[in-house]
Protein backbone atom coordinates (compact mmCIF):
# COMPACT_ATOMS: atom_id res chain seq x y z
CA UNK A 1 0.00 0.00 0.00
CA UNK A 2 1.37 3.78 -0.96
CA UNK A 3 1.29 6.24 1.65
CA UNK A 4 0.53 9.61 1.19
CA UNK A 5 0.82 12.96 3.91
CA UNK A 6 -1.40 15.41 3.37
CA UNK A 7 -0.82 18.67 4.94
CA UNK A 8 -2.15 22.45 5.00
CA UNK A 9 -3.90 24.71 7.56
CA UNK A 10 -4.33 27.78 9.08
CA UNK A 11 -7.96 28.39 7.46
CA UNK A 12 -10.71 25.90 5.59
CA UNK A 13 -9.24 26.97 2.10
CA UNK A 14 -6.15 25.42 3.11
CA UNK A 15 -7.81 21.93 4.05
CA UNK A 16 -11.08 21.34 2.24
CA UNK A 17 -8.98 20.66 -1.31
CA UNK A 18 -7.32 18.36 0.48
CA UNK A 19 -10.49 16.91 1.95
CA UNK A 20 -11.87 16.75 -1.40
CA UNK A 21 -8.99 14.64 -2.82
CA UNK A 22 -9.46 12.03 0.17
CA UNK A 23 -11.94 9.60 -1.21
CA UNK A 24 -9.65 9.34 -4.47
CA UNK A 25 -7.09 8.56 -2.61
CA UNK A 26 -8.86 5.92 -0.44
CA UNK A 27 -10.27 4.59 -3.89
CA UNK A 28 -6.63 4.46 -5.29
CA UNK A 29 -5.51 2.26 -2.07
CA UNK A 30 -3.22 4.91 -0.93
CA UNK A 31 -2.57 5.03 2.75
CA UNK A 32 -3.29 8.35 4.59
CA UNK A 33 -2.35 10.66 7.37
CA UNK A 34 -2.69 14.25 7.90
CA UNK A 35 0.43 16.57 9.34
CA UNK A 36 -1.13 20.28 10.76
CA UNK A 37 -0.76 22.31 13.30
CA UNK A 38 -1.41 20.84 17.46
CA UNK A 39 -4.68 22.49 17.58
CA UNK A 40 -5.29 24.65 14.19
CA UNK A 41 -8.86 24.01 12.40
CA UNK A 42 -7.19 21.37 10.19
CA UNK A 43 -7.13 19.44 13.07
CA UNK A 44 -10.84 20.44 13.78
CA UNK A 45 -11.91 18.96 9.71
CA UNK A 46 -10.44 16.26 9.42
CA UNK A 47 -11.63 15.20 13.09
CA UNK A 48 -14.63 13.61 10.56
CA UNK A 49 -12.25 11.40 8.10
CA UNK A 50 -11.27 8.99 11.17
CA UNK A 51 -7.66 9.65 8.90
CA UNK A 52 -4.54 9.60 11.95
CA UNK A 53 -3.25 13.51 12.83
CA UNK A 54 0.29 14.22 13.62
CA UNK A 55 0.39 17.92 14.98
CA UNK A 56 3.50 20.05 15.01
CA UNK A 57 4.40 23.07 16.15
CA UNK A 58 3.75 26.04 13.76
CA UNK A 59 4.92 30.02 13.29
CA UNK A 60 3.24 32.34 11.41
CA UNK A 61 5.24 34.11 8.56
CA UNK A 62 4.32 37.58 8.74
CA UNK A 63 5.08 40.94 6.03
CA UNK A 64 4.69 43.49 8.79
CA UNK A 65 6.44 43.81 11.78
CA UNK A 66 5.65 42.41 14.93
CA UNK A 67 7.08 40.80 18.51
CA UNK A 68 6.10 37.05 17.18
CA UNK A 69 8.39 37.08 14.22
CA UNK A 70 11.16 37.17 16.48
CA UNK A 71 9.67 33.78 17.97
CA UNK A 72 8.00 32.28 15.44
CA UNK A 73 10.94 31.23 13.66
CA UNK A 74 11.85 29.00 16.33
CA UNK A 75 8.32 27.25 16.27
CA UNK A 76 8.99 26.80 12.74
CA UNK A 77 12.55 25.65 13.58
CA UNK A 78 10.93 22.90 16.29
CA UNK A 79 8.14 21.76 13.78
CA UNK A 80 10.76 21.41 11.22
CA UNK A 81 12.50 18.74 13.45
CA UNK A 82 8.82 16.90 14.71
CA UNK A 83 7.95 16.61 10.81
CA UNK A 84 11.51 14.83 10.27
CA UNK A 85 11.34 12.57 12.61
CA UNK A 86 7.60 11.22 12.08
CA UNK A 87 8.58 11.30 8.50
CA UNK A 88 11.70 9.55 8.57
CA UNK A 89 9.61 6.83 10.38
CA UNK A 90 7.12 7.12 8.16
CA UNK A 91 8.74 7.04 5.06
CA UNK A 92 5.59 8.25 3.17
CA UNK A 93 5.45 7.91 -1.04
CA UNK A 94 4.41 11.13 -1.68
CA UNK A 95 3.47 14.67 0.58
CA UNK A 96 0.88 16.58 -1.00
CA UNK A 97 0.95 20.15 0.55
CA UNK A 98 -2.25 22.34 0.07
CA UNK A 99 -0.44 25.50 1.63
CA UNK A 100 -0.39 27.92 4.61
CA UNK A 101 2.36 28.44 7.30
CA UNK A 102 1.87 24.54 8.73
CA UNK A 103 3.23 23.10 5.28
CA UNK A 104 6.37 24.65 5.28
CA UNK A 105 8.37 22.20 7.69
CA UNK A 106 6.43 19.60 6.65
CA UNK A 107 7.53 20.19 2.84
CA UNK A 108 10.89 21.30 3.53
CA UNK A 109 11.65 18.14 6.21
CA UNK A 110 10.12 15.56 3.43
CA UNK A 111 12.44 17.21 0.53
CA UNK A 112 15.68 16.79 3.29
CA UNK A 113 14.47 12.93 3.13
CA UNK A 114 13.97 12.76 -0.65
CA UNK A 115 10.46 12.72 -0.46
CA UNK A 116 8.67 14.03 -3.33
CA UNK A 117 5.91 16.80 -2.75
CA UNK A 118 3.32 18.37 -4.64
CA UNK A 119 1.93 21.71 -3.41
CA UNK A 120 -1.19 23.33 -4.59
CA UNK A 121 -1.44 27.29 -5.07
CA UNK A 122 -4.87 28.20 -4.83
CA UNK A 123 -4.38 32.43 -5.38
CA UNK A 124 -3.04 34.03 -9.04
CA UNK A 125 -0.04 34.55 -7.14
CA UNK A 126 1.55 32.50 -4.96
CA UNK A 127 1.42 33.01 -0.95
CA UNK A 128 4.54 32.86 1.00
CA UNK A 129 4.10 29.84 2.31
CA UNK A 130 4.50 28.15 -1.06
CA UNK A 131 6.86 30.43 -2.02
CA UNK A 132 9.25 28.74 0.04
CA UNK A 133 8.23 25.92 -0.36
CA UNK A 134 8.13 25.83 -4.45
CA UNK A 135 12.24 25.27 -5.07
CA UNK A 136 12.18 21.82 -3.32
CA UNK A 137 8.68 20.67 -5.02
CA UNK A 138 8.40 18.20 -7.67
CA UNK A 139 5.32 19.82 -9.10
CA UNK A 140 3.21 22.47 -8.16
CA UNK A 141 -0.95 22.86 -9.19
CA UNK A 142 -2.28 26.06 -9.85
CA UNK A 143 -6.07 27.19 -10.75
CA UNK A 144 -5.66 30.29 -12.81
CA UNK A 145 -3.49 30.71 -16.77
CA UNK A 146 -1.77 33.59 -15.58
CA UNK A 147 -0.03 31.72 -12.48
CA UNK A 148 1.76 29.48 -14.78
CA UNK A 149 3.84 32.72 -15.80
CA UNK A 150 4.99 33.17 -12.64
CA UNK A 151 6.19 29.26 -11.70
CA UNK A 152 8.84 27.32 -13.06
CA UNK A 153 8.18 26.08 -16.77
CA UNK A 154 9.35 22.18 -15.50
CA UNK A 155 6.79 22.46 -12.56
CA UNK A 156 3.94 23.77 -13.18
CA UNK A 157 0.51 22.38 -13.71
CA UNK A 158 -2.63 24.22 -14.83
CA UNK A 159 -5.10 21.84 -12.54
CA UNK A 160 -7.80 24.14 -11.04
CA UNK A 161 -8.93 23.30 -7.32
CA UNK A 162 -9.98 19.70 -6.09
CA UNK A 163 -13.77 20.53 -5.42
CA UNK A 164 -15.72 17.99 -3.13
CA UNK A 165 -18.14 16.39 -5.08
CA UNK A 166 -20.65 16.00 -2.07
CA UNK A 167 -21.07 19.80 -2.25
CA UNK A 168 -23.13 19.46 -5.66
CA UNK A 169 -25.68 16.83 -3.84
CA UNK A 170 -27.00 19.04 -1.47
CA UNK A 171 -31.05 19.26 -0.73
CA UNK A 172 -32.82 22.60 -1.33
CA UNK A 173 -35.76 21.22 1.01
CA UNK A 174 -33.09 20.65 3.70
CA UNK A 175 -31.52 23.68 3.64
CA UNK A 176 -34.66 25.54 4.27
CA UNK A 177 -35.37 23.16 6.91
CA UNK A 178 -32.40 23.76 8.58
CA UNK A 179 -32.85 27.30 8.45
CA UNK A 180 -36.19 27.60 9.32
CA UNK A 181 -37.23 29.37 5.65
CA UNK A 182 -39.98 29.60 3.09
CA UNK A 183 -39.83 27.99 -0.09
CA UNK A 184 -41.21 31.14 -1.42
CA UNK A 185 -38.47 33.58 -1.21
CA UNK A 186 -35.80 33.80 -2.39
CA UNK A 187 -32.78 33.03 0.07
CA UNK A 188 -28.94 34.90 -0.05
CA UNK A 189 -25.78 33.20 1.53
CA UNK A 190 -23.05 35.09 3.17
CA UNK A 191 -19.82 33.32 3.33
CA UNK A 192 -17.24 35.36 5.58
CA UNK A 193 -14.82 32.78 5.60
CA UNK A 194 -13.83 30.28 8.25
CA UNK A 195 -12.18 32.98 10.63
CA UNK A 196 -15.36 35.09 9.88
CA UNK A 197 -14.78 38.50 7.89
CA UNK A 198 -15.75 41.49 10.24
CA UNK A 199 -16.47 44.58 7.70
CA UNK A 200 -18.29 41.86 5.36
CA UNK A 201 -20.24 40.58 9.03
CA UNK A 202 -21.30 44.48 9.21
CA UNK A 203 -22.31 45.33 5.79
CA UNK A 204 -24.65 42.20 6.07
CA UNK A 205 -26.49 42.87 9.06
CA UNK A 206 -26.65 46.55 8.34
CA UNK A 207 -28.36 45.56 5.12
CA UNK A 208 -30.82 43.41 6.87
CA UNK A 209 -33.76 45.51 7.53
CA UNK A 210 -34.00 46.07 3.76
CA UNK A 211 -32.68 42.71 2.27
CA UNK A 212 -35.13 40.84 4.57
CA UNK A 213 -38.21 42.40 2.60
CA UNK A 214 -37.52 40.27 -0.45
CA UNK A 215 -34.88 38.23 0.51
CA UNK A 216 -34.11 35.20 3.26
CA UNK A 217 -30.77 35.40 4.35
CA UNK A 218 -28.17 32.57 5.59
CA UNK A 219 -24.96 33.54 7.45
CA UNK A 220 -21.85 31.69 7.38
CA UNK A 221 -20.07 34.58 10.23
CA UNK A 222 -17.46 33.10 11.41
CA UNK A 223 -15.99 30.87 14.62
CA UNK A 224 -17.53 33.56 17.92
CA UNK A 225 -19.40 36.39 15.41
CA UNK A 226 -22.86 35.48 15.90
CA UNK A 227 -24.75 38.14 16.85
CA UNK A 228 -27.27 37.23 19.70
CA UNK A 229 -29.16 40.19 19.40
CA UNK A 230 -30.18 39.04 16.09
CA UNK A 231 -30.95 35.25 17.09
CA UNK A 232 -34.40 35.56 16.52
CA UNK A 233 -35.14 37.71 13.70
CA UNK A 234 -37.29 36.13 11.10
CA UNK A 235 -35.91 35.16 7.76
CA UNK A 236 -32.06 35.40 9.40
CA UNK A 237 -30.30 32.36 10.30
CA UNK A 238 -26.65 32.41 11.80
CA UNK A 239 -24.08 29.78 11.81
CA UNK A 240 -20.37 29.67 13.19
CA UNK A 241 -19.23 27.61 10.59
CA UNK A 242 -21.01 24.48 8.80
CA UNK A 243 -20.05 20.64 8.15
CA UNK A 244 -22.06 18.55 6.48
CA UNK A 245 -24.89 20.95 6.14
CA UNK A 246 -22.95 23.36 3.37
CA UNK A 247 -24.18 21.04 0.34
CA UNK A 248 -27.73 21.62 1.38
CA UNK A 249 -27.55 25.47 2.14
CA UNK A 250 -25.46 25.68 -1.35
CA UNK A 251 -28.59 23.99 -2.55
CA UNK A 252 -30.91 26.24 -0.75
CA UNK A 253 -28.81 29.78 -1.96
CA UNK A 254 -29.83 31.56 -5.51
CA UNK A 255 -27.08 34.16 -4.29
CA UNK A 256 -24.00 33.75 -2.58
CA UNK A 257 -22.12 37.03 -1.01
CA UNK A 258 -18.78 35.88 -0.63
CA UNK A 259 -14.93 37.02 0.19
CA UNK A 260 -13.04 36.10 -2.76
CA UNK A 261 -10.82 33.65 -1.46
CA UNK A 262 -9.87 30.98 -4.33
CA UNK A 263 -11.03 27.92 -3.22
CA UNK A 264 -14.51 29.79 -2.36
CA UNK A 265 -14.74 31.29 -5.57
CA UNK A 266 -14.17 27.90 -6.95
CA UNK A 267 -16.88 26.06 -5.23
CA UNK A 268 -19.32 29.28 -6.59
CA UNK A 269 -18.04 28.51 -10.00
CA UNK A 270 -18.68 24.65 -10.01
CA UNK A 271 -22.19 25.31 -8.71
CA UNK A 272 -22.96 27.88 -10.65
CA UNK A 273 -23.86 30.24 -8.18
CA UNK A 274 -24.49 33.80 -9.36
CA UNK A 275 -22.19 35.56 -6.99
CA UNK A 276 -21.16 39.12 -5.61
CA UNK A 277 -16.90 39.36 -4.68
CA UNK A 278 -15.74 41.21 -1.37
CA UNK A 279 -12.38 40.55 -1.60
CA UNK A 280 -10.04 41.43 1.20
CA UNK A 281 -8.50 44.92 0.62
CA UNK A 282 -4.72 45.40 -0.60
CA UNK A 283 -4.27 47.31 2.74
CA UNK A 284 -4.95 43.95 5.14
CA UNK A 285 -3.52 41.24 2.87
CA UNK A 286 -0.95 40.33 -0.39
CA UNK A 287 -3.86 41.40 -2.74
CA UNK A 288 -4.55 38.03 -4.10
CA UNK A 289 -8.38 38.20 -3.31
CA UNK A 290 -8.61 41.47 -5.55
CA UNK A 291 -6.61 39.61 -8.20
CA UNK A 292 -9.11 36.43 -7.69
CA UNK A 293 -12.03 39.11 -8.18
CA UNK A 294 -10.84 40.43 -11.44
CA UNK A 295 -10.50 37.57 -12.79
CA UNK A 296 -13.95 36.09 -12.52
CA UNK A 297 -15.61 39.42 -12.74
CA UNK A 298 -13.94 39.58 -16.36
CA UNK A 299 -14.89 36.06 -16.94
CA UNK A 300 -18.96 37.45 -16.30
CA UNK A 301 -18.89 35.41 -13.11
CA UNK A 302 -19.20 37.41 -10.70
CA UNK A 303 -20.22 41.34 -9.36
CA UNK A 304 -16.99 43.03 -6.77
CA UNK A 305 -17.59 45.25 -4.70
CA UNK A 306 -14.98 47.05 -2.81
CA UNK A 307 -14.43 46.72 0.48
CA UNK A 308 -13.45 50.51 1.01
CA UNK A 309 -16.41 51.12 -0.62
CA UNK A 310 -18.81 49.33 0.43
CA UNK A 311 -22.30 51.25 1.82
CA UNK A 312 -25.41 49.86 2.95
CA UNK A 313 -27.40 51.21 0.02
CA UNK A 314 -24.68 49.59 -1.98
CA UNK A 315 -25.14 46.19 -1.07
CA UNK A 316 -28.71 46.27 -1.85
CA UNK A 317 -28.65 47.41 -5.11
CA UNK A 318 -25.85 44.88 -5.60
CA UNK A 319 -27.85 41.76 -4.44
CA UNK A 320 -30.87 43.33 -6.42
CA UNK A 321 -28.83 43.76 -9.86
CA UNK A 322 -27.37 40.16 -9.53
CA UNK A 323 -30.83 38.47 -8.55
CA UNK A 324 -32.57 40.31 -11.71
CA UNK A 325 -29.58 39.14 -13.88
CA UNK A 326 -28.63 35.93 -12.28
CA UNK A 327 -29.18 33.70 -15.63
CA UNK A 328 -26.64 35.42 -17.14
CA UNK A 329 -24.01 34.68 -14.48
CA UNK A 330 -24.90 30.96 -14.62
CA UNK A 331 -24.83 31.10 -18.48
CA UNK A 332 -21.33 32.66 -18.45
CA UNK A 333 -20.04 30.38 -15.47
CA UNK A 334 -21.98 26.62 -17.60
CA UNK A 335 -19.65 27.63 -20.61
CA UNK A 336 -16.31 27.86 -18.31
CA UNK A 337 -15.04 24.24 -18.92
CA UNK A 338 -14.37 23.62 -15.51
CA UNK A 339 -11.16 21.22 -15.40
CA UNK A 340 -11.31 18.23 -14.08
CA UNK A 341 -8.73 18.93 -11.20
CA UNK A 342 -8.99 15.54 -9.13
CA UNK A 343 -8.49 13.48 -11.84
CA UNK A 344 -5.47 15.56 -12.95
CA UNK A 345 -3.52 15.76 -9.08
CA UNK A 346 -4.48 12.43 -8.68
CA UNK A 347 -2.26 11.49 -11.61
CA UNK A 348 0.75 13.67 -10.68
CA UNK A 349 0.62 11.98 -7.12
CA UNK A 350 0.32 8.26 -8.54
CA UNK A 351 2.99 9.53 -11.03
CA UNK A 352 5.41 10.83 -7.64
CA UNK A 353 4.50 7.88 -5.50
CA UNK A 354 5.58 5.08 -8.49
Amino acid sequence: MKKIVLTGGGSAGHVTPNIALIPSLKEAGFEITYMGSYDGIEKKLIGDFELPYVGISTGKFRRYLDLKNFTDPFRVLKGFVEAKKFLRGYRPDVVFSKGGFVSVPVVRAAATLGIPCIIHESDMTPGLANKMCIPVARKVCCNFPETLKQLPPDKCVLTGSPIRAELAQGSRLAGLNLCGFSANKPVIMVIGGSLGAASVNKAIRDALPKLLMDFQVVHLCGKDKVDNLLLNTSGYKQFEYVKAELKDLFAMADLVVSRAGANAICELLALKKPNILIPLPASSSRGDQLLNARSFEAQGFSLVVSEDELTTEMLVDKVHELYFSRQTFRDAMSGSGQMDSIKTIMGLIKEAAA
